[in-house]
C-alpha cells in the first residue's frame, strides 16, 4: 500500500513534509537525512509494531531523534494516534482517547508528574502558515534543536521545520534560527555567533536577555502558550505580545477585587487530558478554555502574561504572584535565577520564599546581603521575600522549566541542599 509522504505531488507530502527530496530535512550527529529518504522510512516504517490494534494509540519514544520523528510521521501518515514520551519515564499508554486524537503530548510537569494532553493533528498543523509568518522562518532555514522531542515546544518546532522544507539540526553552529526557553538563551548568548532567529518559549523573557540578543543582530521573537491551549500569543516587531491570529482572548473574573484569567477560544486547543489525569484546563459552553494564567490585557491589544494562578502566593489576605517576583528578582545584579515558593505560615497563611541558584557573582563577599537590601526597594511588604536560600542549582523540567514541585520536596527531604542568608523577617 502506498504512503501519501512518498510523492512531491501528493497532499500528504504537502501537509507535513515540504522539502524536495534532495533537499536536507534532518543532519543529527552530523549525519544529513534528505526529505526523499525520510519519506522512503517514513512510507517502509511498521507502526503496528508498537501496537498492533488498528486506531490505538501508536508509542514514539526512541532515544533517537530520526526514529521518534519518523514514528511520528508514519502514525499521523496512517491517522493512527501517537504518543510522544520520554524513554527514560514512560507513561502509560491511554487506553482510550478521543477518536479524532492525533497527537498525544506531555504537559512539562513543572508542579508535578507531567500529564498526557490529545489533540488533532490539525490543531498545530493549521498554526503552521500563521507561526512562519509571525517569526520569519522559512524553507532556506537551518532550525536547530535545544530540547529533547518529547517536550511539546521541541516536538512542534521540529515538526514546523519539516514542513517548512527547512532542515532540522542538532548543531547551534550553523543554525541561522533556534527555538529555546529563556534559560537556554542565557547560555546562547555567551556563543561567539548567534542565529539570526530566535524564537523563545516556556517562560516569560526577561527583557536584558532580548536586548543583548539584538543588540548582537538577532531577530527575537517570543510567544506564549501552554500544552492545553497550543498558542495563545506571539509578539509583534516591537516585541509587545498580541493574540496569536485565530486566537480569541477573554479576561475573566477580578469581579471580588481579585486577578483576572485568560479564556482562550482557537482552533489551535487540545481535546483535553486522556486517561486519568486531572490538570488546571477548563472548558466552558461556548468553546472558551483556561488553563488559569493571570494576564493582562492592554487597550491596545498587547498581552502582558503574569504567571498561573496556581503559583500565587496567599498572604495576609493579599495574593502575589510568584513569577512577578522572580522576574523582580532575577534583574538584580549578580542573581541568575530565583524560584519563589509559598511557605506555610502559622499567623500570615503563607509567606514568600525565594531560592537563589548559585553564581559567581553571589559568591562574592556581602553579595547576599546586597540582594536582600535591593530587593527591600522592590516590594511592599506583602511581596517581600520572608526567607532566602541559596542552592547550587534550581532543578528545571526537560523543556527547561522550573520544576518547583522537585524544588519544593527536595528542600524538605534534604536532597537539595541548602543555605539560608538574610534574617528572617518577624510579622
Amino acid at each position: 500500500m502506498s504512503s501519501p509522504l512518498l510523492s512531491d505531488t501528493s497532499a500528504g507530502t504537502a501537509r507535513w513534509l515540504g522539502g524536495a527530496d534532495a533537499d536536507t530535512a534532518l543532519r543529527f550527529g552530523g549525519r544529513a537525512l534528505s526529505y526523499g529518504a525520510l519519506r522512503e522510512r517514513v512510507a517502509r516504517h511498521d507502526v503496528a509494531r508498537s501496537n498492533p490494534t488498528p486506531g490505538v494509540v501508536v508509542r514514539a519514544d526512541s532515544a533517537d531523534d530520526t526514529e521518534l520523528l519518523v514514528t511520528v510521521l508514519a502514525a499521523l501518515d496512517r491517522g493512527r494516534p501517537v504518543m510522544i514520551g520520554d524513554a527514560r519515564d514512560p507513561a502509560p499508554l491511554p487506553q482510550h482517547v478521543p477518536a479524532s486524537a492525533g497527537l498525544i503530548v506531555m504537559t512539562s510537569g513543572s508542579s508535578g508528574r507531567a500529564r498526557a494532553i490529545a489533540r488533532t493533528a490539525a490543531s498545530w498543523h493549521d498554526s503552521f502558515a500563521p507561526f512562519a509568518a509571525a517569526t520569519g522562518l522559512g524553507r532556506g532555514d537551518t532550525v536547530v534543536l535545544t530540547g529533547p522531542l518529547h517536550v511539546s515546544m521541541h516536538l512542534f518546532a521540529a515538526l514546523h521545520t519539516l514542513w517548512l522544507g527547512a532542515e532540522l539540526s542538532d548543531d547551534p553552529t550553523a543554525a541561522s534560527a533556534v527555538h529555546c526557553t529563556p534559560a537556554v538563551l542565557r547560555r546562547i548568548l555567551s556563543a561567539e555567533r548567534l542565529p539570526q532567529r530566535i524564537i523563545v518559549a516556556g517562560a516569560a523573557l526577561p527583557e536584558a536577555g532580548r536586548a543583548a540578543a539584538e543588540q548582537r543582530g538577532s531577530t527575537v521573537t517570543e510567544y506564549y502558550g501552554a500544552a492545553e491551549l497550543s498558542f495563545v500569543a506571539i509578539g509583534d516587531r516591537a516585541g509587545a505580545l498580541r493574540a496569536f491570529p485565530g486566537v480569541e482572548l477573554e479576561l475573566r473574573g477580578g469581579e471580588d477585587g481579585g486577578e483576572r484569567s485568560a479564556w482562550v477560544r482557537s482552533p489551535y486547543l487540545s481535546l483535553g487530558y486522556v486517561g486519568s489525569a486531572n490538570g488546571a484546563l477548563l472548558r466552558d459552553d461556548s468553546g472558551f478554555a483556561s488553563v488559569g494564567d493571570l494576564i493582562d490585557l492592554g487597550d491596545d491589544g498587547t498581552v502582558r502574561v503574569r504567571g498561573r494562578a496556581d503559583a500565587a502566593v496567599t498572604t495576609a489576605g493579599s495574593t502575589v504572584l510568584s513569577e512577578d517576583i522572580e522576574r523582580a528578582i532575577e534583574g538584580i545584579p549578580g542573581v541568575g535565577t530565583a524560584a519563589v515558593l509559598a511557605e506555610p505560615h502559622p499567623i500570615l497563611g503563607e509567606s514568600v520564599l525565594a531560592v537563589l541558584e548559585r553564581t559567581a557573582a553571589l559568591d562574592g563577599a556581602g553579595a547576599l546581603d546586597a540582594v536582600v537590601a535591593s530587593a527591600r526597594g522592590l516590594f511592599t511588604p506583602i511581596e517581600r521575600p520572608r526567607r532566602w536560600l541559596l542552592v547550587d542549582a534550581i532543578p528545571r523540567t526537560a523543556s527547561g522549566k522550573l520544576a518547583k514541585g522537585v524544588l519544593r520536596a527536595g528542600l524538605d527531604d534534604g536532597t537539595i541542599p541548602f543555605s539560608e542568608f538574610g534574617a528572617p523577617r518577624d510579622v
